[in-house]
């Protein structure tokens, strides 16, 4: 292959003036960096070593001599908030907006983001009104899906059930039914308001809207049977209840006392009992176990009662079921021998109460009663109707 000789030529011409562009980038770059003042440095420092309070005072040091750097305040304004001090941050990036409303100094992109950060700053600062006038500003821009997601945790808070109605079936992902589940426990805390204030069938068509939603929304359901009792349909309201094992049989534990209550009125006790049996046997639970121990406690005494639980225990040994047993063993016992026995029952009914609570699947927080919504994470139906042993027992 023959190299022309102007090849030869070129190429110290090629480098040259490769270096020249070397050159211009580096010096650039030291005239950029000289540029920035040394306590912005200082805080990227104390940043990267986890010294945020540190951090802050040098940003800010940073931020005066230099108050057109606008990252610097975005960066300012985050520290504020995560340290709790929402004030401090309202107050930055209300800075930010007000003087590009005066000057004009922000792109499109970074005034929406100084929109969210303040509206993100009222919201932790409990200024619910204030942040959804800054999220609502924010609908049809480039960050409506964060709005949407904002506004939807206000109306939680406010418990503006309708309003959270619709923006849940605005919501990324509501064709693919991702917040069916969401909508469908919307539905039933406002038919919870109907049924508190009377208004009957205006619940009736909140829960029948819950179950469109989502057929498997078990609280739904549990209402409905409610809302029939309310009308003296007890047989309704027991049949409304037994489709809670075709929607989730964990549930049915919250639905057994008001099962054997319904028997009861309809002078059915037998059955109710025998129905409860069923399900205890075939979906094992603490709470269960104790809705059918009460009810053979009432009806056919604690021998009985003594009886179901030694069984259920050789299935499912667990503490909580221990303490039934003790009941039912203090309940039978001779007087002499009571004393003895509630001693037995007291020292297991104290260590039992650190196991008795219900966990979050989502979060891990744990309560001593059932919740809808996770108190800690807000989540919707993360607590499962079982206590905390039986998940150690059968993770």
């Amino acid at each position: 292959m023959e190299i022309e000789l102007w090849w030869f030529l070129a190429l110290p011409v090629f480098f040259v003036l490769g270096w020249l562009a070397a050159r211009i980038d580096i010096n650039q770059l030291l005239r950029e960096s000289r540029a920035l003042p040394r306590s912005y440095f200082t805080g990227l420092n104390f940043l990267l070593n986890e010294q945020p309070d540190k951090a802050i005072e040098a940003f800010l040091e940073a931020a005066k001599i230099d108050p057109e750097t606008i990252e610097l305040h975005f960066a300012l304004g985050s520290l504020f908030r995560r340290r709790g001090e929402t004030d401090r941050a309202i107050r930055v990036h209300k800075h930010l907006i007000d003087r590009d409303a005066s000057q004009s100094q922000l792109t499109e992109e970074q005034r929406l983001h100084a929109l969210s950060e303040l509206g993100q700053d009222y919201l932790k600062a409990g200024l619910l009104d204030r942040a959804e006038e800054i999220f609502v500003k924010l609908r049809g821009t480039l960050r409506d899906e964060e709005a949407l997601r904002n506004l939807l945790e206000i109306y939680q808070q406010e418990k503006e059930w309708g309003k959270a109605i619709a923006i849940a079936e605005q919501m990324p992902g509501h064709a693919e039914h991702l917040w069916q589940k969401e909508i469908a426990e919307f539905n039933c805390e406002l038919a919870n308001a109907d049924l508190l204030n009377g208004r009957i069938e205006d619940a009736r068509r909140r829960l029948d809207a819950a179950l469109l939603a989502n057929r498997k929304c078990v609280r739904a359901t549990l209402m409905l049977g409610e809302l029939e009792m309310k009308v003296g349909a007890g047989g309704t309201a027991l049949a409304t209840w037994q489709r809670i094992e075709q929607q989730n049989p964990v549930f049915l534990a919250l639905a057994a006392e008001k099962m054997v209550g319904a028997y009861r009125e309809l002078g059915r006790e037998a059955a109710g009992t025998e129905l409860l049996r069923g399900y205890l046997e075939r979906h094992p639970s603490i709470d269960l176990l104790d809705a059918v121990f009460q009810a053979e406690l009432v009806a056919s005494g604690p021998e009985v009662a003594y009886v179901l639980v030694r069984d259920e225990l050789r299935r499912n040994p667990t503490l909580l079921g221990l303490d039934k047993l003790l009941e039912a063993q203090v309940l039978l016992a001779p007087p002499e021998k009571r004393a003895d026995l509630e001693l037995v029952k007291n020292l297991i009914h104290n260590h039992t109460r650190r196991v008795a609570r219900y966990r979050c699947d989502d979060c891990g927080f744990k309560a001593r009663q059932f919740h809808w919504r996770c108190p800690a994470c807000g989540g919707w139906e993360t607590f499962p109707p079982k206590r905390t042993e039986e998940f150690d027992l059968n993770p």
